[in-house]
């Protein structure tokens, strides 16, 4: 992974000086122009769209971005690799993504580090699912078992990692983990025979149940606790020159927080459904309940310093981490806190 992230580092960079040669002065990137009506342009990469993500999709379907003078354009990144590529190139103004990602850049020496100001979900938002109904389940059950894991580095596979040393299970000796499969496929791979258990976001998790391939036996988010498992992102630079922008952007995003907590499941469902036409609103409403019932969103954007402490903690089991930066290098609350006044 740090290989990976060192290559993609140095291709940035060729790719900014590239752009900075190529675009005159006082032209501008993504996010500086002016929109319609006085508006700001905002190009926000997330790293999947998925209704883990609800209180975003609520802020966009509320108009809570224009409210505050924003006008949105959201991309899917498909990765966090890509996302924070995005951000590094410029192609990004705002990044959302595990929050690893800016530490693994930030050790690879970035000069204009990204920095997290503002933490969505504090849980991870991922489930096991097994081949059989295991209303007893115990940790102790995968032992012997293959589990369709997650990407080598990323926090799907590193929390479920964390899980299993907490529970004293060896992850070289005592099972399996088959981290070859793309994320998005391994619903399918696990519906086609592939694995023992499998490690599912949603809608994947639900998906399986619906079709009886598998049932949900552990939730990751309630057996790792709290984890600063997805946050928002922008390079320094873009933070000192935009805090107006930033501001704006954080206060939509406790508006989407503040109306998804002081709603049902099923009025979020419908709010969020055109963003998922997809998902029938009844499948849609089954998952957020279950993300509302493990406590899933935070009530406000402050990413912690105790959180901050808990990433570095989970890197570092992992065999991810080779520095630690400080929580000051990589986090700024400013924002958020500004937004809960």
């Amino acid at each position: 992974m740090k290989k990976i992230l060192s290559h993609f580092v140095s291709c940035i960079l060729c790719l900014i000086l590239a752009a900075a040669a190529a675009f005159p002065a006082g032209c501008a990137f993504p996010g500086k122009g002016t929109g319609s009506k006085g508006q700001t342009d905002v190009t926000l990469n997330e790293v999947a769209h998925s209704i883990f993500y609800a209180p975003l999709y609520v802020a966009i379907e509320k108009g809570y971005f224009k409210e505050e003078g924003i006008n949105l354009t959201l991309v899917t990144g498909f990765g966090a690799d890509k996302t924070m590529t995005a951000l590094l190139s410029g192609e990004a103004d705002i990044g959302f993504m595990g929050p690893e990602t800016t530490v693994y850049t930030y050790n690879e020496g970035s000069q204009d580090c990204v920095v997290n100001f503002a933490q969505l979900t504090q849980r991870a938002g991922n489930f096991l699912v097994a081949r059989k109904e295991m209303p007893d389940f115990t940790w102790e059950d995968v032992k012997g078992a293959e589990v369709l894991g997650g990407r080598k580095g990323g926090m799907p596979e590193m929390v479920f990692e964390f899980i299993l040393k907490r529970n004293d299970i060896d992850i070289t000796q005592d099972l399996t983990i088959d981290q070859s499969i793309d994320f998005g496929s391994t619903a399918a791979a696990f519906s086609g025979g592939k694995g023992d258990f499998s490690v599912e976001f949603e809608p994947g998790a639900t998906a399986l149940e619906t079709e009886g391939a598998g049932f949900v036996v552990a939730s990751l988010g309630v057996d790792s606790g709290y984890v600063p498992y997805t946050a928002f992102s922008a390079k320094s630079s873009y933070l000192k020159e935009h805090p107006d922008v930033v501001q704006k952007f954080t206060n939509a995003l406790q508006k989407g927080i503040d109306d998804t907590l002081s709603h049902t499941p099923e009025e979020i469902a419908k709010t969020i459904s055109p963003q998922f036409k997809e998902t029938d609103l009844e499948t849609l409403t089954t998952i957020i309940q279950r993300y509302h019932e493990q406590d899933t969103w935070k009530e406000n954007l402050i990413f912690e310093e105790p959180s901050f402490r808990l990433l570095l903690e989970i890197l570092s089991e992992a065999g991810e981490l080779t520095d630690e930066p400080s929580y000051q290098d990589l986090v700024d609350t400013s924002f958020a806190e500004e937004a809960i006044r």
